[in-house]
């Protein structure tokens, strides 16, 4: 369903969920899900985040990957005793095993990819053990030369040659409670969410989508929201950078390994710098309902 306001009709809520990818003790961020810069440590975003109003977190374990494991799970206890929003953990996560694992340390939802891909049945196993609110699958996008839209895993690396559109209705007939749609051709680079993706997929299930890669401007959201009739979106750059850029939250990093691009200061022009507040403050100026800061439905919704 696109968001916005019929009439009088209160519409569904838009969330606004920061992406925090995370490799070893560090929050990082690329171009293309590639090209990954030290950005400071995850915790003191998240908190930062979940105190502006964030409505949801997402935490992706970049380099899971390499070692078939997720490495989160100190960091997620960590975030669960200070942050009481849904978080959805993602990256290495391949078995039910897995998944109990990390809703022990303190996610509520997990998101899968590369294992879904390899054996949908896990969807299925996971909804049921699990609840179907809780497992959410991760579909990487890149555009082919013929306009088709392929599954990817390892951000981005790996060919599967499976049609998106179709994976998205067999996810959903296979009891996910969500899809994030990332389109990897977009990601990080500040150019917008790939509309026609996100709404191809939006029309073709009814569970809810969350659309991610490419938010550079506030337009771009306000876009993929009513334009590509995404449920939510993943927002990362815009608002790391803007943190990033604030040494008073960010501190002292020269201990984290490669902090070159932080303290250079050079964020990329396409990347608007904004807040929480900013996002959702525009957002509610468009017609586009979201819930305030304090959790409430904004007055004029």
């Amino acid at each position: 369903m696109a968001a916005g306001v019929s009439g009088s009709k209160l519409m569904p809520l838009v969330r606004i969920i920061p992406r925090l990818d995370i490799k070893g003790p560090n929050l990082v961020k690329g171009i293309h899900l590639e090209g990954l810069r030290v950005l400071g440590k995850p915790e003191t975003f998240a908190r930062y985040y979940y105190e502006s109003g964030a409505d949801e977190m997402m935490y992706v374990d970049v380099v899971a990957s390499l070692y078939n494991r997720n490495s989160l799970h100190d960091i997620i206890t960590r975030t669960a005793k200070e942050i009481f929003i849904p978080l959805t953990v993602a990256g290495g996560i391949r078995s039910l095993e897995d998944i109990r694992d990390v809703l022990r340390a303190g996610a509520d939802k997990v998101s899968l990819n590369t294992a879904a891909l390899a054996r949908p049945d896990i969807i299925r196993e996971a909804s049921r053990k699990f609840g179907s609110s809780t497992i959410v699958v991760a579909i990487e996008a890149i555009r082919q030369p013929d306009g088709r839209y392929l599954a990817y895993t390892d951000n981005g690396r790996e060919f599967t040659g499976k049609d998106v559109l179709q994976w998205a209705r067999e996810v959903e007939e296979l009891g996910a409670g969500e899809i994030v749609i990332t389109s990897v051709d977009r990601e990080g680079t500040g150019t917008g969410y790939d509309i026609e993706l996100t709404r191809m997929i939006a029309e073709a299930v009814s569970i809810p989508v969350i659309a991610h890669g490419g938010a550079g401007r506030l337009e771009d959201i306000r876009s993929v929201l009513q334009e590509g009739k995404a449920n939510a979106v993943a927002v990362a750059s815009m608002l790391h950078y803007h943190v990033a850029s604030n040494t008073e939250l960010t501190g002292d990093f020269h201990s984290e390994g490669n902090i070159e691009f932080l303290k250079s200061g050079r964020f990329f022009s396409t990347i608007k710098r904004h807040t929480l507040s900013d996002i959702k403050d525009y957002l509610d100026r468009q017609g586009v309902p979201c819930r305030s800061p304090n959790g409430h439905r904004r007055e004029s919704e």
